[in-house]
C-alpha cells in the first residue's frame, strides 16, 4: 500500500482486501467463529467443548453433547437473535471501526443494503460492546476535563428557546472523562453536573492513589489530597506548564464535537452514554491494526445484549434533537 499522510506503522485493511475477506456469507461465518473461538469451538452454553456439527441447520450450525442445545457464533453475543447476514456486520464493523468520527445510520444503511433503523440498531449494540464496568483505576499520570455537549441556543426552534432559562452550559449536558498518558485510553461518562462531589467522585473510581493528575483551573477538582494534583488556568491563558496539560483529553473532545456537528448532527440525551462510551472505547484501540480492531470487537461483543424493546425503552431522558 503506497504511503500517505498520518500514521503509517499501522496495518490497514483497503476496501479491495476487505472483499477479499469477506467474499460470501461463509467466509464471514468462519472469520466469526475464529475471532470467537481462537483456541477452539465451545458451547455458549454451558461452555463445553464437547461440540458437533449439527448438518441440515443453517441458524444453529452446532450442538453441544453435555448440555443437548443447538447454537451458532451469534450466540450470546450483541448479534444474538439479529437477521442481518454476517457478512453485513463484518463490513459494518470495519466501517465503523476505521472511521475516526464514526459512521452515520443513513450511510450504513446506503452501503449494506438495510434499511435505517436496522442500521441504527447496528450501529448502537456495536457501540454497548465498549459499555464495561470493569475497569482498573488509571495509574497515570492522567488527564481530566470535563465539556458540555449539545445543540447551540440559536438554532432551537423560537417556541423552545423561549422555555429555556439561564445561559451557556445551563441548556447541555454534561460530560466528564479521563486520559491516562502512559495508556492514551481514554474514558468518559455523562453525568448529571459538574459539581464537587460528581467530578471527584469520577476522578477517584478511576484514577489510582498516589498518581499524577492534571486538571484544569476549575474550583470542583480541588482538594484531592490522594493525588499529585496540578492544575493549569485556562483563565489566564495558560494551557502548558512544563508536564501540566490537558491538552489530549481537549483534544478527544474535539474528535467527539466534530462527530456531532459532522457525521451524526444530533446526540439524543437519552443515546449519548451510548455515543460517549463508543469514542472513548475507540480511542484505546486506535493504536491497533485494522484487522486486531476488528477481532477485539468481536471478543467485546461477546456476552452483551442490547433488545431494540429494551434500546429504546423509556429512560427519562428525551430521544429529540436536544443535543
Amino acid at each position: 500500500m503506497a504511503k500517505a499522510p498520518g500514521r503509517n506503522d499501522r496495518k490497514g485493511v483497503t476496501v479491495v482486501e476487505l472483499m477479499r475477506m469477506f467474499p460470501t456469507e461463509e467466509a464471514a461465518r468462519k472469520w466469526f467463529e475464529k475471532e470467537r473461538w481462537p483456541e477452539g469451538r465451545y458451547c455458549p452454553h454451558c461452555g463445553s467443548t464437547e461440540t458437533t456439527e449439527n448438518k441440515g441447520s443453517e441458524s444453529r450450525p452446532y450442538h453441544c453433547r453435555d448440555c443437548k442445545q443447538h447454537f451458532s457464533v451469534r450466540i450470546g453475543t450483541l448479534m444474538e437473535r439479529s437477521r442481518v447476514g454476517l457478512q453485513q456486520w463484518a463490513i459494518a464493523i470495519y466501517l465503523h471501526m476505521t472511521s475516526l468520527k464514526g459512521v452515520s445510520s443513513m450511510k450504513l444503511h446506503r452501503d449494506l443494503g438495510v434499511t435505517q433503523k436496522t442500521a441504527w440498531f447496528m450501529l448502537q449494540r456495536i457501540r454497548k460492546a465498549f459499555d464495561n464496568d470493569d475497569d482498573w483505576p488509571f495509574g497515570g499520570p492522567v488527564e481530566v476535563d470535563e465539556t458540555h455537549v449539545g445543540g447551540k441556543r440559536k438554532n432551537k426552534p423560537k417556541a423552545v428557546r423561549k422555555t429555556l432559562t439561564g445561559r451557556g452550559t445551563i441548556d447541555l449536558i454534561p460530560v466528564v472523562g479521563i486520559r491516562d498518558r502512559a495508556t492514551k485510553e481514554v474514558r468518559a461518562e455523562v453525568v448529571a453536573g459538574t459539581d464537587k462531589a460528581t467530578l471527584q467522585g469520577f476522578v477517584r473510581r478511576n484514577t489510582a492513589p498516589g498518581a499524577k493528575l492534571y486538571t484544569d483551573e476549575a474550583a470542583a477538582y480541588a482538594g484531592m489530597p490522594e493525588f499529585d494534583h496540578e492544575s493549569v488556568n485556562h483563565s489566564a491563558g495558560e494551557y502548558v506548564r512544563q508536564q501540566a496539560s490537558i491538552n489530549g483529553m481537549e483534544s478527544f473532545w474535539s474528535v467527539l464535537k466534530r462527530a456531532h456537528k459532522g457525521i451524526y448532527h444530533k446526540f439524543s440525551p437519552k443515546h449519548l452514554h451510548r455515543y460517549v462510551a463508543d469514542f472513548a472505547g475507540r480511542h484505546g484501540v486506535r493504536g491497533m491494526d485494522t484487522p486486531e480492531q476488528m477481532g477485539y470487537m468481536v471478543s467485546a461483543m461477546v456476552g452483551k445484549r442490547l433488545t431494540y424493546k429494551a434500546l429504546i425503552a423509556d429512560n427519562g431522558l428525551a430521544s429529540g434533537a436536544g443535543a
